[in-house]
């Protein structure tokens, strides 16, 4: 924006202590670091109002057009509804015999049938026993009826 070689900065700033003199430069600079800031502030401002202006500006250019398309589709492709259908009856039935609406209701339908297996009698009859005796062979346990039973521990 403005072009000031490092000669000019030099020559601007011996004419400033010059001219203030050394004792009230640093106040001098204060000022002038404070109304930079407030211009740059006002320049801010209004270059965001600036660009506000130009997104509204824009938006309600965009909503022109896509008002203007809808209408254009809507035109072209207008809303028609269909009148409901009356349910066709064979020939051999005639208007009495036809279904009451309560026959209509639809019930509803199961796809998958479970399927049970009953448990083994020789299981379901057995006594539970809470606390099974155990025989220890080595690393097994064996259950009382020989069944070897795995020491979650040990796996």
């Amino acid at each position: 924006m403005f072009d000031i070689a490092p000669s000019e900065f030099l020559l601007v700033a011996f004419v400033a202590l010059v001219v203030i003199g050394p004792k009230d430069l640093p106040k001098a600079m204060r000022v002038l670091g404070y109304w930079v800031g407030r211009a740059r502030a006002v320049g801010r401002q209004f270059r965001n109002g600036f660009d506000e202006m130009v997104r509204e500006a824009e938006l309600e250019e965009m909503e022109k057009k896509w008002k203007a398309e809808n209408e254009r589709i809507m035109r072209e492709h207008p809303f028609v509804p269909t009148p409901p259908a009356a349910p066709a009856l064979p020939d051999h039935a005639s208007a009495s015999d036809a279904p009451s609406p309560i026959d209509d209701v639809q019930h509803p339908v199961m796809v998958e049938k479970p399927h049970v297996v009953p448990e083994p009698a020789a299981v379901a009859d057995e006594p539970r026993n809470e606390q099974p005796t155990e025989v220890r062979d080595g690393d097994d346990r064996h259950a009382p009826d020989g069944r070897v039973i795995q020491d979650k521990a040990a796996s």
